[in-house]
């Protein structure tokens, strides 16, 4: 997952995607000097400034070897676009298919649109008969424009077999039934719709823009029409062009050794040479297992169609990736009118008002084959995905993230990476925290703490109700004593400062990986378009406009006391669900303390004796329940709350959506635990004055071995189930409907045919049937992977084990949620981002949280200041000097008990004076039952041990912050001598360019700037 960014040589394995807006830095200077004498002046000029130039740039670039880089974008003659057995075969165009019978389909569209009024012959011919592909749909390739490289006969030959065979099973999925046209978007409408005139003008204006349509029908449903988009090569230049796509440049690079010349190539080849004895890291992807990401070497640049003859384009079919043509077509999709009006255009109106059921770019083919990937290779990239991500088989295997990106996406490919680089963080916080447990472990039986307690035979404590409860041993709960020593021990304090150091060296490191994958996929210099606005914002606020300041152009416009209006109802709304959770939260504190007055009176011994363990677990159990029910409440009011505040760009109804999803949530989770660490047994009163609820039921105490096993058990409980439940519907729910639609199909359901086997269908029916993308993108996603880091570091003191199951879940998660944007879910579409979003701010208030409640969980809820006091204040050790820590806490138990005289009660108690967990005055002093000394004493110690971890940890963490920067340096380095290199290669080629084209147009030329 994580893959070193600069390798050996300066820019090697990193310079992928220049970061620059492309300028000539040379222009002026060249202009200036173009000769006004004479031909043959202009001549003498020319050989000097020729000859001038080509030294100038043999200084940059002249080198012994110059050897091609790492690249993620296809730049050499052979497109590394598909796989390498596929490259033939995805632009060689491919002999038509039987075409169904067409009787069918015009009687089908002519239905279909049927209720328009009449129009011309050649008005309906443009509108609804599918386009063929002719000589003047795609202009000829101007030869100039490719990169000649010759084939050999044998790899054509190999080519033209893999075409032939893979001909039948891929080309009616892929394409248009002309075999030629690739298929870039799916558009499905019901036939019964009545929205048809809007359907038909969209399609027809489709057309007007570029864009080639094709219809065919169902096959498992006789309602449902495909509509299959192509775009042209003239289109997809011309939105590349509008929407700065960077493509690989034509310009072959070549990078300065300058690393290599600085350290010494001896050291260098030794550095090499000693990397060649070692043993392969088992976790990386081979080269053969990845075929598509050979070492290329190119550098990009926004498109622009007047200096096309910059860029590599070896085949128009394949210069732009799957990825970026739909892209290209989703954005025309989304600003294609439908009727007359400024907000009547884009997809997504339509699939709000039921024109189109569902827009979808189509997967690239099966991802299983009859054979083996090794012998035969990857049929296409989601193929090839499968086999080398999302197989259960891979899980150690690093991501292939350059291949994510490609498929799926920028955006999508980021939340793999973050995900993987959380994972593998999670290795040493696992490590170190079973270290922790394991110490507790073997500790277990040699505590005094725990020996004491076990062998309190004679030590009676108070009863824990005041009815049916009788006095009971101290000696009773051996097993819970020992228990609490696994998590509570001198390692705890340890471990809650390195997890908030690792927190913080998690997050900052991130940022390096980001800055690093943001060049790597040419994201640096890009920024977010001016997104279009939500329909429902420009249908609320339609009549008041306002000039937008970026576009120039009037558009809807909220008022601002309309907006704080909504935004005070939506504020109230998420206040009502957090008071929503707090008493949920009470509920289950009746039930906890009902259950220990049934439990600690119950008939039989076994529960009796452990009547705390069965208290606590069927709390957890019960507030378990009640978490997941109310998660499905939240997730309907954060949508209705969202909605309500009427955001104005779908960006910002996400990060709204997101914030109030995680609050809720976030609120929901912790609320119980959060009672446990802090509420329980601090306000239970002492015998004889105890504090009820109610006046009915008394308050639950912690236990002598203290509040922290509590804690620990309902971490566990909830972490461990919820991970369960979460990976479950993740993978299930998407299997039982997918299962379900394939069970309609054979049995002809939809009113089509009788599908037996699936692999009749083609690709757009078999997407059809999978299920939709999440509506609401990767919030959900993102939403438990964060609240899982909540988990892990907030109450990680009470909880070593909290980052090992972490750390097992997303093993299972990274491949859980790769199986399923491979196999079970349509194709999302492809979209771009920079970062994580919202989400990263959410993850460093999260750190900030953690340090503050361990520092409280360390000093209020475990014993460890109890007896840090002990020992040097009040122990045996007190003045003797250095020993050993357990034989400093003989004698810990009994001090932290006090006594209470039982007569007091008048209750016939055989028994006159039992124990309880405080530390206040027996009842023979002279003021019984107040607070001793010892009492203020652990009190001072909790507050300042709260203070000085706090402020410790904070400045350890700012000073790890400050320490690693942002950006590497050599990432810096390599960005500003890839845009020197470039402009450079851009000035050279522009002139090669133009003395080709005057030395054609067989006229003189002169050295200047065209």
């Amino acid at each position: 997952m994580f893959r070193p960014l600069l390798e050996n040589q300066g820019c090697s394995s990193s310079d992928k995607q220049a970061s620059y807006n492309p300028t000539i830095s040379r222009s002026a200077s060249w202009s200036s000097s173009r000769g006004e004498g004479s031909a043959s002046g202009d001549s003498e000029t020319e050989t000097e400034q020729q000859s001038s130039m080509h030294t100038s740039i043999s200084e940059i670039l002249r080198e012994k070897s110059l050897k091609p880089s790492r690249r993620s974008l296809p730049c050499l003659a052979q497109s590394q676009t598909h796989p390498i057995n596929l490259n033939h075969f995805l632009s060689v165009p491919l002999s038509p298919d039987p075409k169904p019978e067409v009787d069918d389909l015009s009687q089908s569209i002519s239905t279909s649109c049927s209720l328009l009024p009449p129009q011309s012959a050649e008005d309906v011919k443009d509108g609804y008969m599918e386009e063929t592909e002719t000589s003047a749909d795609e202009p000829k390739e101007d030869p100039t424009f490719l990169l000649q490289k010759p084939v050999s006969r044998a790899k054509l030959g190999t080519r033209a077999d893999s075409v032939q065979g893979k001909k039948q099973s891929d080309s009616s999925g892929l394409f248009f039934r002309d075999g030629k046209k690739r298929i870039d978007y799916i558009l499905v409408y019901k036939k019964s719709s009545p929205q048809v005139e809007k359907r038909c003008t969209f399609e027809k204006n489709l057309r007007a823009e570029g864009l080639m349509l094709e219809k065919e029908p169902s096959l498992t449903n006789n309602d449902i029409m495909f509509v299959k988009v192509h775009a042209t090569w003239d289109t997809l230049c011309k939105y590349a062009e509008q929407m700065n796509i960077r493509m690989p440049f034509r310009k072959k690079c070549y990078f300065t050794d300058w690393r290599s010349k600085t350290l010494g190539s001896r050291f260098h080849l030794r550095c090499q040479q000693m990397k060649s004895w070692l043993p392969r890291n088992p976790m990386k992807l081979d080269k053969e297992a990845l075929p598509d990401l050979e070492e290329t070497d190119c550098y990009t640049a926004p498109f622009s169609r007047a200096r096309m003859h910059h860029f590599t384009i070896n085949n128009r079919e394949t210069f732009f990736s799957n990825s970026t043509r739909s892209r290209i077509v989703h954005h025309v999709l989304q600003r294609t009118k439908y009727e007359d009006g400024k907000s009547k255009m884009g997809i997504n109106r339509l699939l709000g008002n039921n024109t189109y059921e569902a827009a979808f770019p189509p997967h690239e083919g099966s991802y299983k084959s009859r054979h083996p990937i090794k012998t035969h290779g990857a049929q296409n990239h989601r193929h090839l995905l499968y086999e080398r991500w999302a197989r259960w088989g891979m899980w150690y295997k690093y991501q292939p993230l350059d291949l994510i990106r490609r498929y799926f996406g920028e955006k999508i490919g980021l939340y793999f990476a973050w995900l993987g680089w959380y994972t593998g963080m999670l290795i040493p916080a696992a490590l170190v925290g079973v270290f922790v447990f394991l110490y507790g472990f073997f500790t277990m039986d040699s505590s005094q703490v725990s020996k004491e307690i076990c062998e309190a035979n004679t030590t009676i404590m108070c009863p824990m109700c005041e009815e049916t409860c009788k006095p009971w041993t101290l000696s009773d709960s051996c097993i819970f004593a020992k228990v609490t020593r696994l998590f509570d021990n001198g390692g705890t304090v340890f471990f809650a400062i390195f997890m908030a150091i690792w927190a913080t060296v998690f997050l900052e490191f991130w940022k390096r990986r980001r800055a690093e994958l943001t060049y790597d996929w040419d994201l640096i210099d890009w920024e977010e378009e001016e997104e279009e606005l939500r329909p429902q914002f420009e249908a609320k606020y339609s009549r008041v406009e306002r000039v937008n300041p970026i576009s120039g152009k009037p558009e809807p416009f909220q008022p601002f006391s309309d907006k704080l209006s909504r935004l005070m109802v939506s504020v109230s709304g998420i206040f009502f669900m957090i008071s929503l959770v707090l008493t949920a939260v009470f509920a289950v504190v009746v039930f906890r303390l009902i259950a220990m007055e049934k439990f600690a009176s119950f008939n039989w011994d076994f529960v009796q004796k452990n009547w705390q363990f069965a208290t606590s677990g069927t709390g957890v159990c019960i507030n378990f329940m009640i978490i997941m029910s109310l998660n499905v409440v939240y997730e309907k009011v954060a949508y209705l709350l969202t909605n309500l505040e009427h955001p104005r760009t779908e960006s910002e109804w996400e990060n709204s959506f997101a914030l109030k999803m995680f609050l809720f949530q976030f609120v929901n989770l912790n609320s119980s635990t959060f009672y446990i660490a802090f509420f329980l047994g601090r306000f239970a009163g002492r015998p004889g004055n105890y504090n009820k609820l109610f006046n009915r039921w008394r308050l639950e105490e912690c236990h002598p071995s203290g509040c922290l096993i509590d804690l620990c058990l309902q971490m566990g409980v909830i972490m461990f189930f919820k991970q369960i439940w979460n990976n479950f519907m993740e993978l299930g729910y998407p299997l039982l409907q997918n299962w379900w639609s394939r069970r309609k199909m054979k049995k002809g359901g939809g009113g089509g045919q009788n599908v037996e086997n699936k692999t009749q269908l083609p690709q757009w029916d078999k997407d059809w049937n999978l299920q939709p993308v999440n509506a609401h993108g990767l919030v959900d996603e993102y939403l438990e992977m964060v609240l899982q880091f909540g988990f892990t570091t907030i109450f990680v003191a009470a909880f070593p084990l909290a980052p090992l199951l972490a750390l097992l879940n997303n093993i299972i998660e990274i491949r859980l949620d790769a199986y399923k944007f491979v196999t079970q879910w349509r194709r999302p579409m492809p979209a771009r981002a920079t970062d994580i979003g919202i989400w990263h701010g959410i993850l460093e208030g999260i750190g900030v949280l953690a340090v503050i409640t361990n520092a409280f969980v360390i000093a209020i809820t475990s014993d460890y200041i109890p007896r840090f006091v002990y020992a040097f204040k009040y122990g045996p050790c007190v003045d003797k000097g250095p020993h050993h820590a357990d034989e400093c806490l003989r004698g810990y138990m009994n001090s932290s008990l006090s006594v209470f005289d039982m007569w007091e009660l008048k209750n016939n108690s055989q028994v006159r004076y039992c124990r309880y967990r405080d530390y206040r005055a027996p009842p023979w002093s002279l003021v019984p039952y107040e607070f001793t000394l010892q009492f203020w004493h652990v009190l001072a110690a909790r507050l300042a041990f709260i203070i000085v971890f706090e402020h410790l940890v904070f400045g350890i963490k700012s000073f790890i912050a400050y320490l690693i920067p942002d950006m590497p340096k050599d990432l810096c380095d390599c960005m500003r001598r890839e845009k020197y290199l470039m402009q450079e290669m851009m000035y050279e080629a522009e002139l090669e360019h133009l003395q080709t084209e005057r030395k054609k147009n067989g006229r003189r030329y002169h050295h200047e700037w065209p």
